[in-house]
């Protein structure tokens, strides 16, 4: 950075954009052969193209910011930026769920049986695993939250222990939402509600999923000394995420699981 006259960071060229997307491709191309052809051939080498990339990208990342200082002051403003924008663009993500499900709820058609849930269906215990889901989530933003202050106070032991129980309570709350999709009397392909329910649930289920690496990378960071009291925006990028999991469980529990039901 010395040899720079600015604070910016101008990337490297990265052979790991075109390798994600090939593998995204992948990905896709995957699923359609499996879903029509029972082959997995293709989803296997995705999966394993995508691991490759994320192992590749996230190690050039993690050199960059802590061995080589090129996440300046500027930078890290930037990147802040730049989280708040993508959470954004999740919130408006979630918010089509949202709308389908209340546009469909409160003015149900006469093919949905004029009524709310459909005639038919026989939905969840908002007070059975739902609620359970809820308390795991809210604690895990109990225990973040403690990481994050004791890392700002410079207490590593205290900020991996909160840490690690964040991320297994993560785990906690995906196996528990497996044991209730298992259990539900209903699937995707009841009617509109079945469809709301799973497809929002379901991609909730899945940011879950991908917080939950998230917060597993900064526990292995925190683990080798990579972060500082004041130069550990990777860390706060995964604990904003997490906090935005956390809310949309909120309104997804009193929506749909609650009210909904």
């Amino acid at each position: 950075m010395t040899h720079q006259a600015h604070p910016y960071h101008m990337v490297n060229p990265s052979p790991w954009p075109i390798t994600g997307a090939i593998a995204s491709f992948l990905t896709t191309s995957g699923i359609a052969l499996w879903f029509h052809l029972n082959s997995t051939l293709v989803l296997k080498l995705a999966f394993l193209a995508t691991a490759f990339t994320m192992l590749q990208w996230w190690r050039d990342i993690i050199r960059e910011s802590t061995f080589q200082g090129h996440h300046t002051k500027m930078v890290q403003k930037n990147m802040r930026w730049g989280m708040a924008l993508f959470i954004t663009s999740e919130i408006f993500f979630f918010m089509g769920f949202f709308w389908a499900f209340y546009h469909l709820s409160l003015s149900p058609s006469p093919e949905l049986g004029a009524t709310w849930p459909p005639t038919g269906i026989m939905p969840l215990n908002p007070f059975d695993v739902p609620l359970l889901n809820t308390m795991v989530l809210l604690t895990s933003g109990v225990t973040i939250t403690w990481s994050h202050h004791a890392i700002m106070e410079g207490n590593k032991k205290e900020a991996f222990l909160a840490l690690l129980m964040t991320v297994l309570l993560g785990m906690y709350f995906t196996l528990l939402q497996l044991s209730e999709y298992m259990e539900t009397p209903f699937t995707i392909s009841d009617s509109a509600y079945g469809s709301t329910f799973f497809v929002a649930t379901g991609f909730h289920g899945l940011h879950v999923m991908i917080g939950t690496t998230f917060l597993m990378v900064s526990l292995m960071r925190l683990y080798f000394f990579h972060f500082t009291t004041n130069h550990h925006f990777g860390f706060e990028a995964a604990a904003w995420y997490w906090h935005f999991v956390d809310v949309i469980w909120l309104l997804l529990y009193i929506s749909i699981y609650w009210w909904g039901s």
